[in-house]
């Protein structure tokens, strides 16, 4: 089987080392890639969101599957490109896509099905927006619509957060178009969880829950970014609540869905907040996460590829997902600057010593005058397993402290919410 992973990430990285363990594939490529891919796909130069570009290389290549790691590519409508060339292609259509592409519509989809989420508002003029949150005289959370790369949702603590959050998303547009309207939802309280799911448009295939860390610095300060860090499994997700949020949350969105004539397939991301009341939807994402997923491919213990096609052929009632024992870790290393403006081509230092069952998963990476070198703001994504957290935070720790680069930057608080076991007995339930 040829596979071409779409993505140049450490999400895509981690795809590309699970799907490569699979028996069944004789050749990978992946469009971009990286210089970590480099090394076990053949890279394309060809970008993510390039859909005919891409079109055109798999039915040259007589591409087999084709697994799409990012969200742009999927809400360009890449999978019913796909799809009507006849081609086989593992995420969402372009409706379905929209749960990501547009925070309005998914909350529109929540508000209509009934789905647990936090109260708020549309708005399509700053004004308006700001009259808002005046009357709400406390902390809210304002969201640009669109895509913003993990970065457009600002929990301002005041008015004057919040208004500066307005001005910078429809006034200033720092996030483009992904600004034109914006959502100002009430602040919610709790732990936060990721818990991802594979779907075949019917059935609900919850993995393990997982833990990011969105905030640059220690201790959730400073700006948000596309992740600095990730574990899994997340204690705070016990099995009675992985229950209750597939039946609460998973499947009445699926259900909801296909109510209005959208099947969704591919993987179902819900970012939740714990909150006393029970769990609520934070945001909807259409992909793997990033970075989610390195942790979470680092404990499957099964073939990729044979759950991928499960649900492309709507055969995923059959499938049972096993998970290696344990916790696992991945510290996002970044680059200077990073989440503003940061630095490219600094040289990348001590991976040789990495031990060999700690993953170093590339992200922004590129090889120049024979070195590799930074080219992104996340740069790579050190992945432990431990037997519990406890240890998987320790060897992943040792494992960064050997690594370095000019104006390298990582969180050193990652994991520490997780110090608390879930046992195997527990997993087994799930």
């Amino acid at each position: 089987m040829k596979v071409l992973v779409i993505g140049g990430g450490g999400r895509e990285h981690a795809l590309v080392w699970k799907i490569s363990q699979s028996p069944r594939v004789r050749k990978i490529y992946c469009a971009p890639g990286n210089a970590g891919i480099a090394a076990q796909a053949e890279c394309v130069d060809l970008s993510a969101e390039d859909v005919g570009g891409l079109l055109a290389f798999a039915q040259a290549e007589d591409v087999d599957l084709t697994v799409v790691g990012p969200e742009a590519p999927l809400a360009a409508g890449i999978v019913d490109v796909f799809e009507a060339a006849g081609l086989r292609i593992f995420g969402p259509g372009r409706a379905a896509a929209r749960l990501e592409a547009s925070k309005v519509f998914a909350k529109r989809v929540m508000q209509r099905y009934g789905i647990p989420t936090a109260d708020g508002c549309v708005f399509d003029a700053p004004e308006a927006a700001r009259k808002y949150v005046r009357q709400l005289s406390g902390p809210c959370v304002v969201k640009a619509d669109g895509l913003a790369a993990g970065k457009g949702v600002i929990v301002a603590d005041n008015y004057a957060e919040a208004e500066a959050a307005i001005t910078d998303i429809m006034e200033r547009k720092v996030f483009g178009a992904a600004g034109e309207r914006l959502l100002v939802e009430e602040r919610l309280y709790g732990a936060e969880a990721s818990v991802m799911a594979l779907t075949d448009g019917e059935t609900v295939l919850p993995l393990l829950p997982a833990q990011d860390h969105k905030p640059v610095l220690d201790g959730d300060k400073g700006p948000n970014t596309g992740g600095m860090g990730a574990y899994a499994p997340a204690p705070a997700v016990t099995p009675a609540l992985l229950r209750r949020i597939e039946a609460e949350i998973l499947l009445p969105t699926v259900r909801g869905l296909a109510a209005e004539g959208i099947v969704y397939k591919g993987v179902l991301y819900a970012g939740l907040m714990l909150t006393p009341a029970g769990p609520r939807v934070l945001e909807f994402n259409v992909r793997f996460g990033d970075p989610e997923t390195q942790p979470l491919l680092y404990l499957w213990a099964g073939d990729l590829i044979e759950a991928v096609e499960a649900v492309i052929d709507g055969e995923l009632r059959g499938v049972k997902l096993a998970w290696h024992p344990g916790t696992a870790v991945c510290v996002v290393l970044a680059a200077a600057g990073y989440p503003g403006g940061y630095r490219k081509g600094d040289v990348i230092n001590g991976l040789e010593d990495v031990p060999r069952d700690i993953a170093v998963f590339q992200a922004g990476t590129a090889r120049k005058d024979g070195c590799l070198v930074t080219a992104g703001g996340r740069v790579l994504g050190v992945t432990a397993r431990g037997a519990d957290a406890r240890e998987a935070v320790e060897r992943v720790y040792a494992a960064v402290g050997g690594i370095n680069f000019d104006g390298m930057h990582y969180r050193r608080d990652i994991g520490q919410k997780a110090l608390g076991t879930l046992g195997t007995e527990d997993r087994d339930r799930m």
